[in-house]
Parts: structure tokens; sequence; C-alpha cells
């Protein structure tokens, strides 16, 4: 509840419960009764009210170390060509960013990990393509119908463009931060996906991910950022680090402690 609107809502629910202590303590009838009939619906009216932020709370339990244990039991075996096919948008994103920053385009691109964002695909055009810088750098043409909206990135495919994102309800953001770093923040709230920006203002590139915005990547440190936040967690069975390391897409450290060797 805190730093949100809910916490004055719960502070009036306090009040409510220290004046029904009151009227308890003082016998007053009429607004004893009053206030026992409001407690009798008090819990749906709080489910009604606290809704945004109970459903918040259960997506961060299910993005918990022990959801992600229930979802890979559920999910079986990763599959290592799905990885490898992250590894190549992570790479075709990384050059259209560098490309978009040179031109002064803006860009908008999800990369969507465990929760699915089908209401977010809903709202864009579907794609369904392997991923290519030349395609991302299309689709962010500002001429371009579908320039405005946010790319969709589902295990390596580039799934939707043109998608509309949720703006951040946060009232501590910069107020020089444009449209496309306000809808990545308030994506990175409500999902566990990594976004990439490209301010079409200074051509600057920024990563929101988990409410926090980090900025002034170049291609080489947003390579770096991306392997970091999306191969890394998955690349826990011994097969698929095999298969990425061989291919030269392993973290700098693994591959130096392999040098070491």
């Amino acid at each position: 509840l805190r730093e949100t609107r809910s916490g004055q809502l719960g502070q009036g629910i306090v009040l409510f419960i220290i004046v029904w202590w009151l009227a308890n303590h003082f016998v007053l009838i009429m607004l004893g009764s009053m206030l026992v009939y409001f407690f009798q619906s008090a819990f749906l009216l709080l489910v009604i009210v606290f809704q945004p932020e109970i459903r918040k709370a259960l997506e961060q339990m299910g993005r918990s170390n022990v959801g992600k244990s229930i979802t890979r039991a559920f999910r079986g075996k990763e599959n290592i060509n799905t990885r490898l096919q992250v590894v190549r948008a992570i790479n075709s994103v990384v050059d259209a960013c560098g490309l978009l920053q040179q031109l002064r385009m803006g860009a908008l691109i999800v990369f969507e990990r465990g929760t699915k964002l089908h209401e977010i695909v809903a709202t864009g055009t579907m794609l369904e393509a392997d991923p290519s810088a030349q395609l991302i750098g299309n689709i962010f043409y500002n001429k371009a119908p579908l320039h405005d909206g946010a790319l969709i990135i589902r295990d390596g495919k580039l799934l939707a463009a043109g998608c509309i994102l949720p703006l951040t309800s946060s009232d501590n953001v910069n107020a020089m931060l444009g449209t496309r770093h306000r809808a990545a923040l308030g994506m990175s709230e409500d999902a566990d996906a990594v976004i990439v920006i490209v301010s079409e203002e200074t051509g600057q590139i920024s990563v929101a991910e988990k409410g926090q915005l980090t900025r002034d990547y170049n291609r080489m440190t947003l390579k770096e950022e991306l392997e970091k936040l999306l191969l890394e967690d998955t690349e826990d069975k011994q097969g698929g680090k095999r298969v990425l390391d061989k291919m030269g897409f392993g973290s700098r450290k693994r591959r130096a402690k392999q040098d070491e060797r």
C-alpha cells in the first residue's frame, strides 16, 4: 500500500474501525448499527476497491522463485531452440536500436517473459515474424503506420506491433520523460517484461524493468544488459549453457572463467 493512492484508503478504513470502537464504547446505538451494516459487506468492498493491488500482489507471487518453479514444472523442459531464437532477437534489436539512434527515430520494444501479454497484444497488429534489424527498423520508421505503438517480442519472435501500453501510475516520474518512457515504466510495473526505449528527441537508449528505468546505453552495453536479463535466468540447464557458450552468446564473466581453465 505504500506510495500508492490505496494508502489513503487504508487510513480511511482504520478511521472507520476507530469510530466503530468509539460507538460501542459510548453506546451510540444508531451509529453502531450503521457501521455494523457497513462491515457486513466490507470484505466485498475491499476486494473491489483494492482490486489493482490484489492483482499486482498475486502477479508478484507468480513471478517469485516458487512461482517460477511451479511454472517450469507445468511447462516441462525448455526448448534450446527458443533460447537461440531469443539470442537472435536480442542481436536484431541491438542493431535496430543503433540505427534508430543515429536517425533520431523513436522505438518501444517489449520482451515478454513470464507474464503473458495477451491483452496488450490484442491492441496491436499481429506479425509472428522472425526477428531482423531491417524489419524492426521498418516498423519504427517515423512514417510507418505502426511506429507509434510498441513491438512485442515473445520467445524471440516479433509477435505484434502498434500495441498500446499502460502508462505508469507513479507520481515520481521525471517531467522530462515522454509518453514512450512512461508507457515503458507502466508496462514494467504491470508485468515482468523488459522494455527497450529509443528516444525520438535525444536518440538516447533506455531499458525499463521492474518499474525502474536505466538510461544511456550504447550497442555494446545494451546487448550485455539484454543478455543478462533475458538469458541468464533461462540458462540453468546444462544443455542450454553448452549451446549458448559454443555460439559465443554466454556472459563475459562465464567466458572469462572458461579461458582461465
